[in-house]
């Protein structure tokens, strides 16, 4: 890493290696981190796991995604801690430890986008660069404070980057303020290939919001009730009409049947020491059958076809970004994997579709940031983004 002190715990202390940049740019000016999935000339890319790290070898080719950032005028400062293998929504590494929340020290920072998420909310850098699988760069965003970026899947190359779930994985990042998040969006996303009209119609999904408990609403309301008075009255429709089981369950068959098709053989082979949750994940991946993801890949399919027939080219749907804030460092593994499980009932809508999903930070409970989000039409990116520094400068 290149600075002198990590008091987060964000940075794998790699030797440090500076990286060219340009000395002029959209980006000039901003420091930014990489989560080390990516790879980045003279380091290694360890994934979160020794085996994997110990397999690496120093790479001699900078991710494009990376580059671009560079050639913008950001300056690399190193590369952060990831959840094992990206295949967790803890911050919690049995190897390397967890990270600190820098919006609520005492909570996990969530993952698997853990490090990335931590350097940018204790001000160690600008923004920062992370995936998004099955919520990695939401979930952290919505823990730590952040605006934070699930993109169109695809828009933002993924080469040079370890795989979890190809078609699910996508690259995201998180800022602390609007400003500099549209910034990198400019730079990252280029033009949206389906922009929002002036004036959207807003959509409340009120089974999503049901997943809630009264308590958390509450404190969402008054972020919910200021968007809605610069865009309007959000109308009550169902992001799950057959219900979030069948959703749930179609996302995890096919993430588990990909994860497994990425690194099982690498598992297997060399014997990895997989920490708690992730071990379990894994194990569990293994035994998914071709049934489940025939049936999963036909609900993808269904799930895709009447999102895009309810938002339509103008449709933007407000939800909360997860169930709650973030549980306590303290919380058992038996908790964690709860609060997973429920918090992917709220993220798969934009995994199956494949739209883009902005968690922005407009919320607090009990002391600690609580986000909610804004979904749109595939495409439609840089638009949200728009929306969010709008909704921003409201406050």
């Amino acid at each position: 890493m290149l600075i002198d002190r990590d008091p987060a715990h964000a940075f794998v202390p790699y030797p440090a290696v500076e990286l060219a940049h340009a000395a002029e740019g959209p980006l000039a000016g901003l420091s930014f981190a990489v989560k080390d999935l990516f790879d980045v000339t003279g380091y290694p890319t360890g994934g979160g796991n020794p085996h994997v790290l110990a397999l690496s070898g120093i790479k001699t080719r900078t991710a494009p995604t990376v580059q671009r950032l560079l050639d913008s005028g950001a300056r690399f400062v190193g590369k952060t801690y990831t959840d094992e293998l990206a295949f967790s929504m803890n911050g919690i590494n049995a190897h390397f430890g967890a990270p600190i929340n820098g919006g609520a020290p005492e909570r996990i920072t969530g993952g698997s986008s853990s490090g990335s998420a931590a350097a940018v909310s204790n001000g160690l850098v600008d923004f920062a660069l992370g995936t998004d699988t099955g919520g990695s760069v939401r979930c952290p965003a919505n823990h730590c404070g952040l605006f934070g970026l699930r993109p169109t899947h695809g828009r933002i190359s993924l080469e040079n980057c370890l795989d979890l779930a190809p078609s699910f994985d996508s690259c995201g990042f998180f800022a602390r303020d609007a400003g500099t998040f549209a910034r990198v969006g400019d730079v990252l996303l280029g033009i949206d290939t389906a922009p929002l009209p002036a004036h959207v119609r807003m959509l409340y999904p009120e089974d999503g919001w049901g997943l809630l408990e009264d308590i958390v609403c509450d404190a969402l309301k008054p972020a919910l009730d200021r968007i809605e008075a610069l865009f309007g009255k959000a109308a009550f429709m169902q992001m799950a009409p057959k219900g979030f089981d069948r959703n749930y369950w179609a996302f995890r068959y096919i993430q588990g049947r990909e994860a497994w098709q990425t690194d099982g053989d690498m598992i297997e082979r060399h014997g990895l020491a997989l920490g708690p949750g992730v071990r379990d994940r894994f194990a569990w991946s293994k035994q998914v059958t071709d049934t489940q993801v025939e049936e999963s890949e036909a609900i993808r399919s269904e799930v895709t076809a009447v999102l895009s027939h309810v938002l339509g080219e103008d449709g933007v749907m407000v939800l909360p970004t997860m169930p709650d804030i973030a549980p306590l460092l303290s919380t058992d593994e038996a908790g964690l994997e709860d609060y997973r499980n429920n918090a992917i009932k709220l993220l798969c809508l934009a995994g199956l579709s494949g739209f883009p999903q902005l968690s922005m930070p407009l919320a607090t409970r009990l002391g600690a940031p609580l986000g909610i989000s804004l979904l749109g039409p595939a495409g439609s990116d840089r638009s949200l983004i728009a929306m969010a520094q709008k909704i921003a400068s409201a406050a």
